[in-house]
């Protein structure tokens, strides 16, 4: 069952990321570029570390980071849409 909601996180972050990919296109906005990076990212760390934390270590580094870095590429999307021009 865990593999099933894993694999339903993981389509929901790709779809995302090509909604923003989408208007990243349209409008040539960063913001849009960095959002879609990031769930892509997130989406590609639930489809691969996701499996394969659940059965060694939930607590692995590796799955940690990656989600730091999509995070931190939402933090810094933000940072730079508000900094003044």
């Amino acid at each position: 069952m865990n593999n099933l909601l894993l694999g339903a996180i993981a389509m929901g972050s790709m779809v995302a990321a090509l909604f923003f990919l989408r208007f990243w296109r349209s409008t040539g906005d960063r913001f849009f570029l960095f959002f879609a990076l990031s769930f892509f990212i997130e989406g590609i760390n639930r489809a691969v570390l996701g499996p394969a934390a659940q059965t060694t270590l939930d607590e692995s580094p590796a799955y940690y980071l990656v989600r730091l870095l999509s995070y931190g590429l939402i933090l810094c999307a933000i940072l730079d849409k508000n900094r003044p021009r």
